[in-house]
This record gives C-alpha cells, sequence and structure tokens, in this order.
C-alpha cells in the first residue's frame, strides 16, 4: 500500500476504508471483509455510532496493531472544552477498545476550537495518539489555527470528488505541510457520477470503473481517500487501483468536471451551522 509521510513524520496509508452511514449492526461484517481485502486504514467518528463494531472487527482480524492505521473524530465541544475532549477521546478510544489513535480529526470547525485544539495538542504530547487533525476547515480557519496554536493539524479531511476538486486549496495545504484527505470522493453518486460519460471513457481506455478512474484520480493527486462499500467485490475492486497511471490528458479532462462548490453543505452558511451546533451526540 502507498503511504504518504505526515508533517510529524508519521506514516498513512494513501488508501482506505470508511464506515460513514454504515449501521452499527453491519459495520463489524464490513469492516472485516474490507481489512480481509487489505484495507489498513480504517475512518470511523464518534458520530456515526458505530466505534465499538470497528473494534471488534480490528480485534478478530488477527492483524498486528501496528500494522492498521485507525481515525475517529471529535463531535462539536462547548466549554469547558479542554475537559469535554479528553472525556470524548477516552470514550471512543474504549468504544474502539484500542490504547491509543494513529489520527484524532477535529469533526467540524464548531464549538470552543481552540479548547478542543489544546487538548487535542494534549492528547498527541501524551502519545496517546500519534497525529492530530482537522475536518471541514475552510482556509481561513485552518490558516488561523496554524498561526495561533503550537502543533500544525498533520491532516484536513474534506469534501473532495471530480466536482469538487479543491485545486487551490491542495496547494496551500501542501504549503502549510497540511495533508489533504478526502470525503465523499464518489459525490455519493450525485450528479450521476458513476455513469459520466468522461470518467467512464477514461475508464474504458484503461480497462477500469468509473469507481477506480476516481479513486485513482485522487490518489495520484496525494489526496488520501476512504471509500465504503458494503459488498466485498467491490471493496476488492476500489482496493485496485495502483495498478495503472492516468496520463496529464486525461487528469486534465477530469479537471473540467469541477464546479467549484460543495454538492453537500456550505459550512459558511448561517444555516448549516445553526444545524451542527444543535447536533449533538447525547440528543
Amino acid at each position: 500500500m502507498k503511504s504518504v509521510t505526515l508533517n510529524n513524520g508519521v506514516e498513512m496509508p494513501l488508501l482506505g476504508f470508511g464506515v460513514y452511514q454504515i449501521p452499527a449492526e453491519d459495520t463489524e461484517r464490513t469492516v472485516s471483509d474490507a481489512l480481509a481485502a487489505g484495507y489498513r486504514l480504517l475512518d470511523t467518528a464518534a458520530a456515526y455510532g458505530n466505534e465499538e463494531a470497528v473494534g471488534r472487527a480490528i480485534r478478530t482480524s488477527g492483524i498486528p496493531r501496528g500494522e492498521l492505521f485507525v481515525t475517529t473524530k471529535l463531535w462539536v465541544q462547548d466549554a469547558p472544552a479542554e475537559d469535554n475532549t479528553r472525556r470524548a477521546f477516552e470514550t471512543s478510544l474504549t468504544e474502539l477498545g484500542l490504547d491509543h489513535l494513529d489520527l484524532y480529526l477535529m469533526h467540524q470547525p464548531f464549538g470552543d476550537v481552540y479548547g478542543q485544539w489544546r487538548a487535542m495538542e494534549a492528547l498527541n504530547r501524551d502519545g496517546l495518539t500519534r497525529a492530530i487533525g482537522v475536518a471541514n476547515f475552510y482556509p481561513d480557519r485552518l490558516i488561523d489555527l496554524i498561526a495561533n496554536n503550537e502543533i500544525a493539524p498533520a491532516v484536513n479531511q474534506i469534501e473532495t470528488h471530480p466536482f469538487f476538486q479543491r485545486a487551490d486549496y491542495h496547494a496551500l495545504m501542501r504549503e502549510h505541510g497540511v495533508q489533504h484527505q478526502s470525503w465523499g470522493g464518489f459525490a455519493e453518486g450525485k450528479n450521476d457520477l458513476f455513469t459520466n460519460p468522461l470518467l467512464a471513457g477514461i475508464g474504458k481506455e484503461h480497462g477500469k470503473s468509473v469507481a477506480q478512474v476516481v479513486l485513482r484520480w485522487l490518489t495520484q493527486r496525494d489526496v488520501i481517500t476512504i471509500p465504503k462499500s458494503v459488498r466485498a467485490e467491490r471493496m476488492a475492486e476500489n482496493f485496485d487501483v495502483f495498478g495503472f497511471d492516468l496520463t496529464d490528458e486525461q487528469m486534465a479532462r477530469i479537471a473540467t468536471l469541477d464546479t467549484g462548490g460543495s454538492l453537500f453543505f456550505d459550512h459558511h452558511d448561517p444555516e448549516v451551522v445553526t444545524w451542527l451546533a444543535k447536533r449533538r451526540l447525547d440528543a
């Protein structure tokens, strides 16, 4: 598996498996299938409600802990966020049945962001998580966090797919040593992604599916991606994306699909901010 080196020297796989929207009762089987297919990066979150099932799959896999890279995420914490964040982290660690995380992400750029980040810095210094990062941070919030804290985020996990490519932001993150990670790499099938003529045509040129073209497009840009599937055969297909390269001309054609905007929600929209602020894990 190809990997990238984060800004603190930690190696992270370039391709992993995400469990967003997989029901808890299906997660253990699904993650077990993913591990059997070769995935070693697993991405979950407290908000997904399936950390415990991910942990069971890890334990039953028999794979040495050192071969796995496990990510989970902190939901929005209000002040005093430093205390709340450590408690939330300990809950996630217990649910997963692990003694440390490889990556802990702040899931949303809201709540007591600085209190959350100070607590995450402490967790990193204590060796409880090998790296810390953020998700859904737009450029202004990311640069502000970097400029005013001791540890810069190792990763920013953001919506990235052929219809929202984030090219300028990708360059900015690279300039500041923050690894770009994609969520929603398949755009959840929006805009008829899986039947898109341009992507299908490129796939035909390589004997690959549209999904494989999208994943190769992401990984070829050094964007970490975490495709999700509940079907073992599709997991295997998604894992088989390093045996071909897209040409510069093909990459340029894919660039023409970019709409420059989210297909899901805008974190600058006051209604989105209000909705997320009210969405508590204990609600």
